[in-house]
């Protein structure tokens, strides 16, 4: 059984992130997912860069959401447009096995009717910055 099965997540996620090099989860990871699972609200994950924060908190989310709604239920908030992008990218690739799964980057710079278009459609987490940097 893979280590993230092991953590509460889903085979079809698990299947993603293989695909995508994660072998075991990294200790950041190991502490943020369950306690994420478990629907603690209130969470303070610090970590150095490339230590997978964004799985940390993406995959339990990508567990907690309820796909068969089609409005915002999750905000993630980036400081920059850049990680904002990444962070949408990621959770993409996380639940490309998932049917159903809507992720939206709200961004400056960026033709903001585009943006509103796509969370009209329908979508579940929304990733967001509030700087155009």
């Amino acid at each position: 059984m893979n280590p993230f099965n092991e953590l509460g997540i889903r085979s079809d996620i698990v299947n993603a992130i293989t695909e995508l090099g994660f072998e075991k989860p990294t200790p950041i990871q190991e502490g943020a997912i369950p306690l994420l699972l478990s629907g603690s609200n209130d969470f303070v994950g610090l970590a150095q860069t490339g230590t997978g924060k964004t799985a940390a908190f993406g995959l339990p989310l990508l567990e907690l959401i309820d796909y068969s709604k089609n409005y915002p239920q999750a905000l993630i908030l980036c400081p920059t447009r850049e990680l904002c992008l990444q962070i949408s990218n990621d959770v993409k690739n996380y639940a490309k096995n998932l049917p159903n799964v809507n992720v939206v980057a709200v961004y400056g710079g960026a033709a903001i009717v585009n943006q509103l278009k796509e969370i009209k459609r329908g979508v579940q987490i929304v990733v967001a910055t509030l700087y155009t940097s």
